[in-house]
């Protein structure tokens, strides 16, 4: 018994060996102003810029088969952040931008039905079936993937409310 414990022992710490070396060797080097873009982007990987998450949308991008601006969760401050780091001009007057948003819970309409849930792409959406459902602020990146899926509309996107931990003093207003 001892033997064969000692036996996959060496088995499983030569094979890990053998895939690390592998992996080292192997290694496919991808774009780094890729990898720069996906860093920025917000990580939804929610699809409404119509391509198979936020890799997929940088590799777009800078190929030039798609706008910085095709990522409606980042809004404006995204598509300059892009245009900047490619060096690009944009005219970002085009772009309707109302701010940072979050889904939020009608508690009297949920149903529980837990269709929210599973389309939600970070899982902010919390609860069990047939009870009322919630969303974690901090995990909601505002991608809006569960609002078509809600069939009761209890789902709705609001501005992200104002606390302690992001508030911004206005700028003062010239006279």
């Amino acid at each position: 018994m001892l033997i064969a414990i000692f036996a996959l022992a060496a088995l499983g710490a030569a094979l890990g060996m053998l895939l690390g070396v592998a992996n080292r060797l192997l290694r496919v080097e991808g774009n780094p102003i890729v990898e720069e873009l996906v860093a920025i982007m917000p990580g939804s990987n929610c699809g409404q810029c119509g391509f198979p998450g936020c890799t997929g949308a940088a590799e777009a991008i800078v190929d030039g088969s798609a706008a910085p601006t095709c990522c409606p969760p980042g809004g404006k401050a995204l598509a300059a952040a892009i245009a900047a780091k490619l060096g690009l001009t944009l005219d970002l007057t085009a772009i309707r931008d109302e701010g940072p948003k979050i889904a939020t819970v009608a508690e009297e309409l949920c149903i529980g039905c837990c269709r929210c849930s599973k389309v939600c792409p970070t899982d902010a959406i919390i609860g069990a079936a047939k009870q009322i459902h919630n969303v974690m602020r901090e995990a909601c990146t505002g991608c809006s993937s569960c609002i078509e899926t809600c069939p009761t509309e209890a789902l709705v996107m609001k501005p992200v409310p104002v606390t302690l931990q992001h508030w911004v003093m206005p700028k003062p207003a010239l006279a």
